[in-house]
Formats: C-alpha cells, structure tokens, sequence
C-alpha cells in the first residue's frame, strides 16, 4: 500500500486550512504511538483540543490491533487500514476512526520494533472518502512526519460540503477522489433536523441506477468477507432486520471492520438503528456494561466486531457469533474493492486469503464438520480459527440458489479474484437490495402523499396520511399476501418476520423517518399548488363560509412567511415569490366577501396594509 507517487509536500504549495470548511468532512487527525512502556499514546493531534479525554482514550485504544502479530519477518513494516466507532461523552451522538496502523518491526530498534497509526475522526460514516485519503496520508506522514496533516487538511478545507448521494469529485493535491456518498436516507439526523431527502428514496421504489449506493459502505467487500459463509447471508440479514445482537470474530481489526460494514450493508434502503462498532476492544467504557450481564439477561441490539478471544468467554452468552476472515500471513492487508469510486492505484492489492470455497459442490464431509462445528461452539475458537455461524434462529428466508449459482468462483489469481469479486459484490448487493426493498414494500401506502386536485384550492387542510396500527397492519398484510417476490423466498411462518421487525430497533425510527419525509413532500406539493393555482378562478365559484375559511387559511400562511422572515430562514427570491403570491390570493379572495366583511377586516392595520398595498410589508 503506497501514496500516488505524484503527490508530495511542497512547502511553497502549503495551504492553511479553513477549519470550519474542514469541519464539514474531518472532526480531526490524530497521530497515535503506543509506547511499550506507557501504552497508546496521542502524540499529535490537528486541529488541537477536538477531544475530551475520555474521547482521547477511547481513541488511543481503539487505533491499534489487540496484539502485534509475531507471524512476520524481522526487518519488515506492516500496513493495514480498519476503522472504528465509538459514542461521544454524553449523547447519542458517533465519531468514526479511520486507521493507517504501521507495524515496524527492526532488531535494531529499541524491544525490537515500533507501532503508530494516523486516525481521521469524522462524524460521518464516509468509508469512500477516508480510505483511499488514509492511503495518501498515511504513508505521507511516515515519510514527511507532521507537516503533513496540515498540508492534506489544507486541501480537505477546500473541498465543497459533503451532499448525500451524490458522486463527489474532491481534489487531494494531484489527485482526484471521484467517490458516491451514501443517500441522505442512510445517515443519523443532523441535531435532529431531516438531511434533504426525496420521497423516491422511500420503499417500495428500486432504483434503477445500480452505481448509486443506496445505503452504508456500499464499498465493503461483500463477497470477499463472507465468501466462506455465503449460505449464511439470508440469516444473517433477517438477524440484522430484526436488530439481534451479533458478535463477528476475525483474526485481525481490517477483516472485522469490514465484516461488520458489510453486514451493515446488506439491509439498504433501510435505515440501521442498530448500535454497530466495527472494531470493539476490552477498553471500550460499553464493556464493562455487557460484561455484567448475566445468563438469562438480554444484550442490548448491536453488532460487534471483535479480534480479542477473550471475548468468547467474557459475552459467552451472546445468541448469535459470527466467525470470519483468516489468520493467513498477509491477512492485515484488506484490499479495497475496485468498484469504490474512491479507490486509488498505485497500492499492491492483496487477496483476503479466504479459504477457497466450491459455490456449488456440498460434500457430506461438509456437512459432518459443521455439525461438529455447532456441537463445539465458539469455544472452539480457541485452538483454531475457523469460517462459522453459531446461532440458534431458525430463518425464515431461504438462501436463493439462483443468486448463489450466479456467483463466479475465480480461483487463487489475484488480479482475476479481485475482478471477479467486484462482480459477485454486484450480484450479492443488487440481490440483498431487492430483498429488503420487497420486504419494506408493504409500508409504501402509509407513505403515501396526497397533492391538490385541478380546480379545487391549495388553502383546504391536507388530508393526513393514513394512521398505523401494527396490529392491523400484521392481519391486512397476513390476508393479502406478501406479494410473488417474497412468497418465493421465505417460509410460511414469514408474518413471524414481520411481526418481529415491528418489535425491533430498526422500525420506529425507519418509519418515523420516512412519514417526515413524506410529510415534508405533501407540503411541498401543496405548497407548490399555491404558487401556480389561480385563486380568482376558484373564488369564482365559492360559498362565503368558503371564502371566510380560505382567507383565514391564506392569512396563516402569510403569518408564516412573516416569522420566517424575522428568523432570517425565509430570504431569498423563492422566499420572495411566495410571499407576494400569497398576499395576491389573499386580495382575491377578499374581493368576493361582502361589504361589512371587508370592512370589520380592514379595521386591522396589518392586515389593511396587506390588502390595499402589496409594497408595504417587506
């Protein structure tokens, strides 16, 4: 893994960053040494007191590997990248750890080797971005030392501000990050206001254009992670649907991080409520919280991606572990799946050394080992690392032969795996997204948005959208069907499913969401009726009671306007616009109500100036 070579600190080129503009993407770098003597350390950090000093041990101890691997050659340096998640003091806020963790091993040096890692903390899970950027700072620091943080910060500062969904192109000295954010839908509430999302990002819509995520970490090397585990998938998903708590054990942090993103992955569109930490150490303040536990207690849902065996023995009661990846001798090196828009050339990318797996061969030794597997449990993870799923759920969604069969096996070349790789993950990602969206699809109606008919006013009370009992939702949806998709590919216990995912963590806030946005979409429509309707063709053909209720309906809004206006959210020509529309259908309807109406109305200043000079308000 190595820096584009035509990127390089020039000190005449150095640009002082801006670091509101830089606020908008990195919370800040951190550089951390771990000193065999007096453990992690933060050496640097930029900008300077970004962190609380629980937040700067949080990040010491989640930087590095729970043990430096003793696997390697003397005189050599080992890279990898992970990241990491961890809640902020006090609120329910996240920051995101990207790490380029270098491991230097050398006789000559002091206990034989050295070990530092360059972290980005960011708010936001943007794995396309901060990857390939962690391959350009990363070794630019081992080569330049400090100077280079700010010099890559300079650059970040001059980035525009992130916009979900969209593909970004973000310049980094002389190179290009051209990466896809995720859509708004994926991404926690800003301070708890809505991202600007569309009503199309709402189930039971597919999106037509495959190269869009739809959801987190669409670049997480799906088919790599879980090649050994493929059948496994389907459960895993409905686990992650209903919001069971999983534990993911990998022989190293690049090869869990990644699995638990992937896993985060595979319910796009939907919004993850689950709590997910791609790499979760012994240090973590939660720990000592799960530890306590005791057989019988429920773990909270989440998802923990671990390397520490002593994990088995501490959350042994945890209901469903998860085994992946390989302790083979390059393992640390996570190659990063050519489909990423983000990805830069330059590095050697290396196979995950996953077992090689026959797609369509089951032997009955295959099946004889993973009964030993289950009989042994966990556990067994102790003397060997192996490729399993220990759970007892029964699932209700078959795995689908037809996708599996589709499945390339490339065999142990590199180039043609990684190739290959990038067209399973295709298959696996398109596969997983039509089952969620199908699954979500019976939501739609209560999502759906009403606009005014032609000829009748934009000023009549909205009709609400339809009100939600899961109860009668369960016994329409048991009556009508799950539709053909679905019936396919699942039991017929699978009202189970979604009496369970209605109990889950991931469904109020999933839900919630989508009826404020579709909320928001019906005041748009409504709002956009008001601005192109005309008012004396529809007073025309009024009632008085009509009349009255329209001009107090129009009067509101106006008000509306008016404190927008004074907060200083309601400028701007669009702002402008409505507001003289508004006041010209106030006049209009004025005009038909009768003489001793107008006149009691016009006793009111405000609302005279309103009537009989639209130049006055401002």
């Amino acid at each position: 893994m190595s820096r584009s070579p035509s990127f390089s600190v020039k000190p005449e080129l150095t640009i002082k960053p801006d670091l509101d503009s830089l606020s908008k993407w990195v919370h800040s770098f951190c550089i951390m040494k771990f000193d065999l003597e007096q453990g992690q350390i933060l050496e640097e950090s930029y900008p300077p007191d970004r962190l609380s000093q629980q937040e700067e041990i949080e990040v010491s101890f989640n930087s590095f590997p729970d043990s430096v691997s003793q696997k390697h050659n003397r005189s050599s340096i080992h890279d990898c990248i992970f990241f990491f998640r961890f809640r902020r003091d006090g609120g329910d806020r996240y920051l995101y750890g990207y790490v380029f963790n270098r491991q230097r091993h050398d006789e000559r040096l002091k206990r034989g080797g050295e070990q530092k890692s360059v972290v980005i903390l960011s708010h936001t899970p943007y794995s396309s971005v901060f990857r390939p950027l962690l391959q350009i700072i990363g070794p630019l620091y081992f080569d330049v030392g400090n100077k280079a943080i700010e010099h890559v910060a300079g650059f970040v500062s001059m980035w525009p501000p992130p916009v979900p969904g969209k593909l970004m192109e973000l310049p980094i000295g002389n190179a290009m990050l051209k990466v896809n954010l995720p859509p708004a839908h994926s991404l926690p509430l800003e301070n708890g206001v809505l991202y600007e999302e569309s009503a199309s990002s709402m189930a039971p819509l597919l999106p037509t254009n495959q190269s869009v995520p739809q959801g987190l970490f669409h670049d997480a090397d799906l088919f790599g992670i879980y090649r050994g585990l493929l059948l496994q998938l389907w459960t895993l998903w409905e686990l992650l649907l209903i919001g069971e708590p999983i534990l993911i054990i990998a022989p190293t942090p690049p090869q869990c991080s990644e699995a638990v993103a992937c896993l985060v992955s595979l319910v796009a569109p939907l919004f993850c409520s689950v709590d997910f930490r791609p790499y979760f150490t012994i240090h973590d303040p939660g720990f000592a919280r799960l530890n306590s536990l005791r057989e019988g207690d429920t773990f909270p849902p989440m998802v923990l991606g671990v390397t520490n065996l002593f994990f088995l023995k501490a959350l042994r009661n945890m209901p469903h572990v998860v085994s992946v990846g390989t302790p083979s001798l390059n393992s640390n090196r996570v190659p990063f799946s050519s489909r990423s828009a983000g990805r830069l050339s330059g590095g050697k990318s290396e196979g995950l050394g996953v077992q090689q797996l026959s797609l369509r061969r089951f032997s009955p030794t295959n099946l004889l080992n993973a009964v030993k597997l289950r009989r042994d449990g966990p556990l067994c993870l102790m003397t060997e690392h192996k490729e399993a799923v220990w759970t007892t759920y029964s699932a209700i969604t078959k795995p689908d032969t037809s996708v599996l069969n589709r499945l390339v096996d490339a065999g142990m070349s590199p180039r043609v795996e990684e190739s290959m790789s990038v067209v399973n993950n295709e298959i696996l990602r398109r596969h997983f997204l039509e089952l969620t969206t199908n699954f979500l699809a019976p939501f739609g109606p209560y999502f759906q948005v009403n606009a005014p008919s032609d000829g009748s006013s934009p000023y009549v009370t909205p009709p609400s959208l339809p009100s939600f009992s899961a109860d009668e939702f369960l016994s329409n949806l048991s009556a009508r069907g799950v539709g053909k998709f679905l019936s396919k590919r699942m039991k017929s216990n699978w009202p189970d499913l979604y009496r369970r995912f209605l109990q889950g963590p991931n469904f109020v806030p999933w839900f919630q969401r989508r009826r404020a946005v579709a909320e928001q979409e019906q005041r748009r429509l409504w709002k956009l009726a008001r601005m192109k309707t005309d008012m004396r063709q529809i007073t025309s053909q009024m009632n008085e009671l009509e009349a009255v209720d329209s001009f107090d309906a129009i009067e509101k809004y106006i008000n509306e306007e008016i404190k927008l206006r004074e907060s200083g959210g309601g400028s701007g020509a669009d702002s402008e616009a409505s507001f003289e529309k508004l006041k010209k259908d106030l006049q209009a309807v004025f005009s038909v109500l009768p003489r001793d109406m107008q006149e009691l109305l016009l006793s009111n200043p405000q609302r005279a100036s309103l009537l009989q000079d639209p130049s006055e308000l401002q």
